[in-house]
C-alpha cells in the first residue's frame, strides 16, 4: 500500500476489511425497555466522571433490540445508563456500561464513540402472555433480569421521542497508546437524529442484578424501583463530538460548547 492510499483510506480495523462501516447508523423498529431505578449515591458518583455531576442516584437499565441497523445487523444490547447534568445544569445521560452480541457495533460503537461494549448475550422477548422479559447472561452466568407488564398502559409518543432526541449523551472515550499508556482520554457527547416513535408504554417492573467479576452490574444497587418504559423507534445514531480532553494542558474544567 502506497501511504497516499493508506492515508485515503484508513478508517478501521482490520484496514482492508474493517469490522464495521463509517457511520452514521440508521436503526429502525428498535425496541427498548428501560427500567430506571434508584441506587446508591455515593456508588454512582464514584463511576460518573467530571465535569459531570450527579444529583440524583438514578439508573437506567436498558435491554435493547435491534433488528435492523444499517451497518451493524441485528444484535441485542444491555447496559446501565445514569441520569446526570452537564456544567450547564442540563439534564443528560451518561452511558456506564453496555453488553452485547454482535462484533461489529462492539468494535465501532468502541473505537468511534466510546461506547463501554463488552461481549455478551443479552436477550429482549415476550414471556408468557403477559410479561416483557429482558435478561442478560455473561458466559454461563445470568446477571441481570428484567420484567414489565406488557404493553401494559400506553403513553404519550410525542413526549418519549423528545427525551431520545433532546437528551445528549456522554461516553468516557479512552484509546491506549502503542506502549500501554493513554493516547486517547476524552469525553464524548452525541445526540440520536432523526428519531420518530412507532409506540410507547409503561407498567408494572422488576429488576434482579447479580453480581460478576468481570460484569459489574450490580455495583450499582438497585434501591427502589422508579418507573420502567417500552419503547420502538426509528432513529439514527450519529457521529459524536469532543466534550472534553482530560489529556489536554490543565485548565479548568469546562464542556466544549455544543455547535
Amino acid at each position: 500500500m502506497k501511504e497516499q492510499d493508506i492515508r485515503e483510506n484508513a478508517f478501521a480495523m482490520p484496514v482492508l476489511n474493517p469490522a464495521y462501516p463509517r457511520p452514521p447508523f440508521r436503526f429502525m423498529h428498535r425496541e427498548y425497555f428501560i427500567i430506571s431505578y434508584e441506587s446508591d449515591m455515593d456508588a454512582v458518583r464514584a463511576v460518573v466522571p467530571e465535569p459531570l455531576t450527579v444529583d440524583k442516584a438514578i439508573v437506567h437499565y436498558e435491554f435493547i433490540r435491534m433488528p435492523d441497523s444499517s451497518g451493524f445487523g441485528d444484535y441485542t444490547e444491555s447496559g446501565q445508563v445514569i441520569s446526570v447534568r452537564d456544567e450547564d445544569g442540563n439534564r443528560a445521560n451518561f452511558t456506564h456500561a453496555m453488553y452485547l452480541d454482535d462484533e461489529g457495533p462492539i468494535a465501532g460503537g468502541r473505537e468511534i464513540w466510546g461506547f463501554p461494549k463488552k461481549l455478551a448475550s443479552p436477550k429482549l422477548c415476550i414471556d408468557g402472555k403477559d410479561t416483557l422479559l429482558g435478561t442478560l447472561d455473561y458466559g454461563s452466568q445470568r446477571i441481570a433480569t428484567g420484567t414489565m407488564g406488557y404493553k401494559y398502559r400506553e403513553i404519550d409518543t410525542a413526549a418519549e421521542r423528545g427525551k431520545l432526541a433532546d437528551t445528549p449523551n456522554y461516553l468516557l472515550k479512552v484509546i491506549p497508546h502503542v506502549d500501554g499508556s493513554t493516547r486517547v482520554c476524552e469525553l464524548v457527547r452525541f445526540y440520536l437524529r432523526d428519531v420518530d416513535v412507532i409506540g410507547a408504554w409503561e407498567g408494572p417492573a422488576a429488576l434482579e442484578l447479580h453480581p460478576h467479576a468481570l460484569a459489574s452490574v450490580a455495583d450499582l444497587p438497585v434501591r427502589r424501583i422508579v418507573g420502567a418504559r417500552h419503547i420502538v423507534a426509528n432513529l439514527t445514531l450519529d457521529v459524536g463530538e469532543v466534550a472534553y480532553d482530560y489529556l489536554a494542558p490543565a485548565e479548568p474544567v469546562k464542556l466544549a460548547v455544543n455547535q
